[in-house]
């Protein structure tokens, strides 16, 4: 059998394996799945507005105590919290033929601190700013960790419910919804916290939170997910620890972007400070501080689509470097602002900062390894980068406590320069390789 024989033996197959019952299922489910993604995800953001962690966050914390250490440790803390267990849960999840239990459950542990968070900053006055401090950061550990854990078990339904071919699709869709009920519920937080007396304010962004949350649930539960056969059942299944060692020393590009991935957290730490800097420094409102959080969600909104489409047809590495400068610059304006309608720019240059570090950076995760390893891959590129994600805030907190913010803002400028130039010069663009090089 050769020649136009083969030929016809090889695609017909192949077409027909496309149409198992499962796939022409999840076709079928595709614009229900999607539709309730998109709402899942546009509640969720709506709560997060209430609950941001770069501004209502830091602004309750600092309600609490004036350590830059400890509002530095609120993003680090989450971003630690759900990278770390990625790893350490993809075997887990490979073993199971429906995601969706998992997710309902874990996703619950991401959820539920947020109300814990209404309860303790109500009771403020009796618990006392000590207590009160130890038990918000318990919430912010607990929520973390349930986004950890929920992180993997949702990732792997999103790509058997969703066509492969439309996943740039559902995520710029999502990401959007999530982004544009955000920057709304940002401005609305603000008025909140300027008209309301403390600790009534904070009660009620939280409150607010909570019941979005349950909302972004409810939609989260009608998502369709048929059963299929565990993904460990079909690949072979050898040591974790062997896996990983063997990927970190065949793969030089791959330790190059998790180098890149670690001295962006430079380039991102000063994020969480902005907010504080410019109530302290330059007698920012509460309400311009929900503006500034909407103007951040806004950015975020058009760029994720708008950088992932870049990446695709250009440069996922591109659009990375300009990331780490676009990061750069904005820690540069804020150090340097002559009045505060400046903030206004250094938030537009993070958001742009902010998306091309997560959203490009998980589109080129999956460019690495065959599929057999792209699990271990994921796990690597987020845990490997946990600990730096937790150690950097901290670092950028000392900075401010010891030496003042600018000193925290010109470390950033420095992460975010070196982070482009190893772009440029040390880490090769993934989908440019060779196949051969791209998988070894």
């Amino acid at each position: 059998m050769v020649g136009v024989h083969t030929h016809h033996l090889v695609v017909m197959p192949t077409f027909m394996a496309s149409l198992t019952p499962e796939t022409i299922e999840r076709d079928k489910n595709f614009p229900f799945n999607l539709s309730v993604s998109i709402l899942d995800a546009g509640f969720f953001g709506f709560g997060t507005g209430f609950a941001s962690f770069v501004t209502i966050l830091p602004l309750f914390v600092s309600s609490l105590t004036d350590s830059a250490i400890l509002i530095g440790l609120i993003p680090a803390l989450h971003v630690l919290c759900w990278q770390f267990p990625q790893l350490f849960t993809a075997r887990s999840v490979s073993r199971l033929r429906r995601y969706k239990p998992t997710v309902m459950t874990m996703t619950i542990q991401e959820r539920l601190p947020y109300l814990g968070l209404a309860a303790i900053a109500w009771f403020v006055p009796t618990l006392g700013n000590q207590v009160a401090l130890v038990l918000t950061f318990l919430m912010l550990i607990w929520q973390g960790v349930g986004g950890g854990l929920t992180a993997t078990a949702w990732q792997s339904m999103i790509g058997k419910i969703i066509p492969g071919d439309r996943w740039g699709i559902f995520y710029g869709l999502q990401a959007s919804s999530s982004n544009l009920l955000a920057s709304v519920s940002a401005v609305l937080a603000g008025i909140l916290l300027e008209r309301s007396p403390y600790p009534l304010d904070f009660t009620l962004c939280f409150l607010v939170t909570s019941a979005a949350m349950i909302v972004s649930w409810v939609f989260l539960a009608q998502t369709r997910e048929p059963d299929s056969q565990p993904i460990a059942s079909r690949l072979e299944q050898g040591s974790l620890w062997t896996d990983m060692k063997t990927i970190l020393r065949r793969d030089v590009n791959f330790r190059w972007f998790v180098i890149v991935r670690i001295l962006y957290q430079f380039a991102l730490m000063s994020f969480a400070f902005y907010t504080v800097y410019a109530v302290r420094s330059y007698g920012m409102s509460e309400s311009l501080a929900g503006i500034m959080t909407g103007v951040l969600t806004a950015v975020q909104m058009a760029a994720n689509p708008l950088l992932g489409w870049l990446g695709d047809r250009w440069s996922h590495r591109g659009i990375m470097a300009i990331g780490a400068i676009s990061g750069a610059l904005s820690a540069w304006l804020a150090w340097k602002a002559p009045a505060v309608e400046a903030f206004y720019l250094v938030f537009v240059l993070a958001g742009i900062s902010n998306v091309a570090f997560w959203t490009i950076g998980l589109a080129m995760t999956l460019q690495f390894g065959k599929d057999s390893e792209r699990p271990v891959y994921i796990g690597l590129a987020n845990t490997l980068v946990a600990p730096a994600a937790f150690l950097v805030p901290l670092f950028g907190g000392w900075l401010a406590d010891t030496s003042g913010y600018a000193a925290t803002f010109i470390a950033s400028i420095a992460g975010g320069a070196v982070t482009a130039l190893i772009l440029a010069f040390m880490f090769r663009d993934q989908k440019r390789l060779p196949a051969h090089a791209a998988k070894n």
